[in-house]
């Protein structure tokens, strides 16, 4: 007799993880021993140019404006340097354009806050358009492949434009000075690019590809409420800088996987102490233009060479490379409160992110993590 099949479909076979599990797993010795590992680069020619081609764009970008009429604006041109950040291992034609685009980014990350602040937002209000500028950065960004270091850096400027503009006058000038700062970059790139042509066809890469909109977008909307959450929670605790806190979370969580996330988590911490405490020697010297001028250009050089072997040793070198750029913008800071701020916003920052990334992972997410622990246990065994 034939039995008609079961219209019940059965049970999925596939592991179920929960987040609780998840965030256990995160906490094994294991995740520590990956987050102190060295990596190896894919390559340190071009590692090593990219550096030289970030500190020479933030130095001639820094001098160009401290030299014109608005020498209070060389933070904002800086920023705009920072766009010879991106495409570093990618062909040289397609270099200029990612710079370029990106020196675009940049420049718009510095209007739409100047413009919100301009229109009389409030505090909370700003944060809310700085997590909307995150989220969209972080969409275009992996929409055009435009690669590392990610929306993280046009965050940065983000936050930098949160102080208020008092006229439109003030808007523009912020605006220019970032745009001429990525027309640094763009001509510094173009100049020295050449350096990059020998090793670039050595590299074993595979070709970057933009991952389905639908995940682009899953990946913004998260990475928005996380900026958003992590900023306001910073604004409530009375911290100074609530968008350091959101560059925190966005920074850890641009990890692909929930290892690499976790990783940048402790990686980030750990490191930002030590380079607060380097920014804190320099600054408690009371330097001069000239000396904060060229540790920025050291720090910057000495990040983008570093950084490739792990995340920890390029924080170490980034964290006072930025707050000697906040004090070059803003000297009246508080030289000895600012590097703990950076601390303390930053440890927030990156523990929601952390705890964002477990929150808001799928199904896969979390599997995929069980099953690399449970590679491992079988290796050790």
């Amino acid at each position: 007799m034939h039995t008609p099949p079961d219209p019940t479909p059965p049970p999925s076979t596939a592991p179920q993880v929960p987040r609780s599990d998840t965030a256990l797993q995160l906490l094994e010795r294991a995740q520590w021993r990956d987050s102190v590992a060295l990596t190896s680069q894919p390559s340190l020619r071009i590692a090593t140019v990219a550096g030289m081609q970030a500190a020479l764009s933030v130095l001639l970008a820094v001098l160009l404006v401290h030299v014109s009429p608005w020498p209070h604006l060389v933070g904002f041109a800086a920023l705009g340097a920072l766009s010879a950040l991106f495409g570093r291992f990618a062909p040289l034609r397609l270099r200029m354009r990612i710079v370029t685009l990106c020196a675009g980014l940049m420049a718009l990350g510095v209007l739409i806050p100047s413009l919100a602040t301009l229109a009389g937002a409030g505090p909370t209000t700003m944060l809310g358009v700085m997590a909307l500028v995150t989220g969209a950065a972080t969409l275009v960004v992996s929409h055009w492949v435009l690669g590392g270091p990610g929306a993280v850096i046009i965050v940065f400027a983000t936050g930098a434009a949160l102080v208020p503009a008092p006229d439109g006058l003030t808007v523009a000038a912020r605006t220019l000075a970032a745009l001429a700062g990525g027309a640094v970059a763009c001509a510094t790139c173009r100049a020295t690019d050449w350096l990059r042509k020998d090793a670039l066809p050595h590299l074993a890469l595979p070709p970057p590809v933009a991952p389905p909109l639908r995940l682009e977008l899953l990946v913004a909307l998260r990475i928005t409420v996380a900026a958003g959450l992590s900023a306001w929670v910073a604004y409530l605790a009375g911290m100074p800088h609530p968008a350091w806190a959101a560059i925190g979370a966005v920074a850890v969580m641009q990890g692909a996987h929930l290892h690499i996330t976790m990783n940048r988590a402790l990686q980030r911490m750990a490191g930002t102490v030590v380079g607060a405490v380097v920014a804190w020697l320099i600054l408690a010297q009371n330097p001069g233009f000239g000396t904060v001028l060229a540790c920025i250009v050291l720090f910057q050089f000495v990040t983008e060479v570093v950084i490739g072997f792990n995340y920890a040793l390029g924080q170490i070198a980034v964290t006072p490379s930025a707050l000697l750029m906040t004090h070059l913008a803003a000297p009246a800071a508080a030289v000895a409160g600012m590097p703990v701020e950076r601390v303390m916003d930053t440890i927030l920052g990156a523990a929601l992110g952390i705890g964002f990334a477990v929150l808001f992972s799928t199904l896969d997410d979390r599997r995929q993590l069980a099953q690399l622990r449970a590679r491992e246990s079988g290796t050790r065994h």
